[in-house]
């Protein structure tokens, strides 16, 4: 597949770039993306939740009746989870929600978000640009110069940089990660996808690895 670069202004320059098709023009692998997406959200849970169980409840150890005699059932203390403020019974504790997927699998799932971009015409190659200081004035420009002012999108960088990251901090549904970030994940929420010239080959370089 073959784009015509933009520049910031929006309009096309005499530059095309020609994406690889083992990257942007494969058919989609719908069950790895689930897998790999499955997997991120995941590892985004704290997974502190936690309950008291019956030996973690802070009461007496008394046996508060006698064992026979009662007519009802034995009680040993009032920890008992029967008993209000007794312990809970199978609560939830402390754990790790974290997922195995493995990297061929990874590479694969942001190989098929990418080629489904690709093949709706959601994919903008922009020239290189940076900023002497944070400016998000000059971004929301550029922004609407792309005509993606009113749409989720997300801006792929060769590498970090620090004035154009902190420039999108406070745009609304505008993200900026650099190669090395990207994950499916955000590559499916993006409704468009932003590369700049440099960042094509890197990250051809990276997925087929």
């Amino acid at each position: 597949m073959e784009l015509v670069v933009k520049n910031i202004q929006g309009k096309n320059t005499d530059k095309k770039v020609t994406l690889d098709d083992a990257i942007f023009g494969i058919e989609p692998n719908e069950h790895a993306v689930y897998l790999d997406v499955k997997a991120i959200l995941a590892a985004k849970r704290q997974g502190t939740h936690s309950t008291k169980e019956k030996h973690a409840v802070s009461h007496s150890t008394r046996k508060i009746k006698r064992q026979k005699g009662t007519g009802g059932a034995r009680a040993g203390s009032l920890k008992n989870p029967l008993f209000r403020g007794g312990g809970r019974v199978f609560g939830p504790q402390p754990r790790i929600y974290n997922q195995k997927v493995n990297k061929k699998l990874k590479n694969l799932a942001r190989i098929s978000v990418l080629s489904a971009k690709a093949k709706e015409n959601l994919i903008t190659v922009v020239e290189d640009f940076d900023f002497e200081v944070p400016k998000t004035k000059k971004l929301l420009e550029i922004k609407e110069n792309l005509k993606i002012d009113n749409k989720k999108s997300l801006l792929i960088l060769a590498d970090s940089n620090k004035n154009v990251y902190l420039s999108s901090r406070n745009l609304s549904g505008f993200s900026v990660l650099s190669v090395s970030e990207i994950n499916t994940y955000e590559l499916i929420r993006a409704k468009n996808i932003i590369l700049f010239e440099s960042s094509i080959e890197v990250i051809e370089k990276k997925l087929k690895n």
